[in-house]
């Protein structure tokens, strides 16, 4: 044996116990599962288990190797943890009350909604927070890969807990309405500007199948496409159902307040940085970011709350003009 393989054995043998000690007891903590460490180091769970007993005879520094990573990985994220705020997980502004009054009506009048506006508005938390406090409310985000008919009532199956079905578009169809019929529930599409005409008449037509409320949620294309060029032609029959719309143009001034007191933002000096910040792209979720951020750096400059300077270091950090 060389001087340098002694030396890694040295090292392999003194680090071994040390890390087995420390995925032992964040395992007896119960923060974190076997599972979760396999997922997140990259070591499967036949290798962790009986590294973790002793008993893994292939290459024990490799793995030690990869959880050496993980466990520093997990302490960076706890430290920052330690003086990052938490992001809200939904506060209700007064856009999210606009956006909570579309969709309890359309919940109840089983009537076709549709809000529209530029990202960062609050939308999708809204959407999730309304689900999570009502009873059969499904929000289904579609994407490019699920504009077509097929794929988009795939999602929406997925959503109201149908699985294991064929993907062909009437037997989906079948199903959901079967699902949805007397519910008096609520089907929301987020993001449904991804939609191609057919896989949207798709919709409209489970919408008329089963009479639950309906609400198409996305950026202003997603109304432009239901009121311009030939509507009468190609989206006549759902324009004549839809009940509520609201366009969400841009943050106001109250919304800003309402996040700027959750992270103990009070002065108006501050709050006028950060109407300059939900004005800009991002909206308020750039707030939210910033305020974040921000109040990692007043905790690291050992102030007792978020200045002017946290917020424009933050932004600036974010990538915001300075």
């Amino acid at each position: 044996m060389t001087a340098q393989e002694a030396r890694i054995l040295e090292l392999h043998e003194a680090f071994e116990p040390d890390a087995r000690q420390k995925i032992a007891a964040i395992l007896a903590e119960g923060s974190v599962t076997q599972a979760q460490i396999c997922r997140e180091s990259g070591v499967s769970s036949g290798i962790l288990s009986p590294w973790l007993q002793e008993k893994y005879r292939g290459d024990s520094q490799a793995v030690e190797a990869k959880l050496r990573t993980w466990l520093n990985a997990r302490e960076r994220k706890t430290q920052i943890a330690s003086v990052l705020p938490v992001a809200p997980p939904w506060i209700e502004t007064p856009t999210a009350e606009k956006i909570t009054a579309v969709l309890a009506y359309a919940q109840m009048a089983g009537d076709v909604g549709c809000i529209y506006g530029g990202a960062g508005m609050g939308k999708t938390v809204t959407l999730r927070a309304y689900a999570e406090n009502n009873p059969n409310v499904w929000v289904v985000e579609m994407h490019a890969a699920g504009a077509a008919v097929a794929s988009a009532l795939e999602e929406i199956a997925e959503a109201v807990g149908l699985r294991g079905l064929p993907s062909r578009a009437v037997r989906l169809h079948r199903e959901i309405v079967k699902r949805l019929r007397g519910s008096e529930g609520l089907l929301i599409i987020d993001e449904a500007q991804h939609l191609r005409t057919g896989a949207i008449e798709a919709i409209r037509a489970l919408h008329d199948a089963t009479g639950v409320g309906l609400v198409l949620c996305g950026n202003e294309s997603v109304y432009a496409r239901l009121t311009g060029g030939s509507r009468e032609a190609t989206f006549a029959q759902l324009f004549s159902r839809l009940g509520k719309r609201l366009h969400l143009a841009k943050p106001n001034r109250a919304d800003v307040l309402h996040l700027a007191a959750h992270y103990g933002v009070t002065d108006k000096a501050e709050q006028a940085l950060l109407m300059e910040i939900a004005a800009k792209p991002g909206a308020l979720r750039g707030v939210v970011k910033a305020l974040r951020l921000a109040g990692m750096f007043a905790a690291g400059a050992g102030a007792t709350a978020i200045g002017c300077e946290h917020i424009r270091a933050a932004w600036v950090d974010l990538g915001g003009a300075a």
